[in-house]
């Protein structure tokens, strides 16, 4: 069973060992009032990855948690846009980096208002200079540990919207807080799952919708020169909270805006 502390209770024990290590995960889950379209792929993510780093958690438990969670929170904002920050840590105590064999997870559930839609027009996006590693055995989970993200972040502001960090190979990975969709004259190019920090939601829906409507779809290394080429024809980040967002403008090189990729998934330009 897990214990549960919310916004507006007594925090996480000092001891715990999701701020003592980064030893957790999280989710954070876009809703309009009591609802959240895209919960079953937040649930399933976060009861696979709780599983990969030996965290146990009853899925059922969880939802009814999140769930509860929705319905309370959703008064605070009228009905409309908000964010459920879920945020689950193997728990509290054990001295070091072995963890205690008989401490129960903690859930920290936090409320907050949506950040404002992307501009339909497109945004401006360039390059980070901080590298991104990614260890093989926690590819793809959304954990505690995202420091490199932090660093990269900094240089967010103004007109930037979002910054692609590279990896050891120099192959352009993802955002710091999105993943990357390329459309070429042979179809869309994405990074391989194993490559990645951290393996969207919004990715994963988008994946299935192309995979559904039979559109070339490729999971392979993207470089710089692919996309600085005449072969890149669009590129597209996408987030669960901010959706699939059109780029206009990369590293000083404009593209071309639309929302075919949107219209694909059967999304609006602006995630609802």
């Amino acid at each position: 069973m897990v214990q549960v502390y919310r916004a507006n209770q007594e925090g996480l024990p000092a001891n715990d060992r999701g701020l003592a290590y980064g030893d957790g995960l999280f989710e954070t889950i876009l809703a309009e009032g009591p609802r959240a379209a895209l919960l079953p792929w937040h649930l399933e993510r976060l009861n696979r990855d709780a599983g990969r780093l030996g965290i146990p958690i009853v899925r059922g438990e969880i939802e009814t948690l999140l769930t509860q969670a929705l319905a309370d929170y959703a008064g605070h904002y009228g009905g409309g846009r908000w964010i459920l920050k879920v945020t689950l840590t193997r728990g509290a105590g054990g001295r070091g980096y072995r963890p205690d064999k008989h401490m129960e997870p903690n859930l920290l559930l936090v409320h907050a208002p949506a950040p404002p839609h992307p501009p339909v027009a497109g945004v401006t996006v360039d390059f980070s200079p901080v590298p991104l590693t990614v260890n093989p055995m926690l590819s793809g989970i959304k954990s505690l540990n995202r420091l490199e993200q932090v660093m990269a972040a900094r240089e967010l502001g103004g007109d930037l919207f979002e910054v692609l960090m590279s990896n050891a190979e120099g192959h352009v990975v993802e955002g710091t807080r999105t993943n990357l969709f390329v459309a070429t004259e042979e179809g869309w190019l994405t990074p391989p799952q194993s490559t990645l920090a951290v393996a969207g939601v919004m990715r994963r829906v988008v994946l299935e919708h192309l995979w559904s409507a039979g559109e070339p779809v490729t999971e392979a290394p993207v470089t710089l020169e692919v996309l600085m080429s005449e072969r890149c024809k669009g590129v597209c980040l996408t987030n669960s909270v901010l959706g699939i967002v059109p780029v206009r403008n990369l590293a000083g090189q404009a593209l071309p805006v639309d929302n075919r990729l949107s219209l694909l998934c059967g999304l609006s330009t602006e995630m609802e």
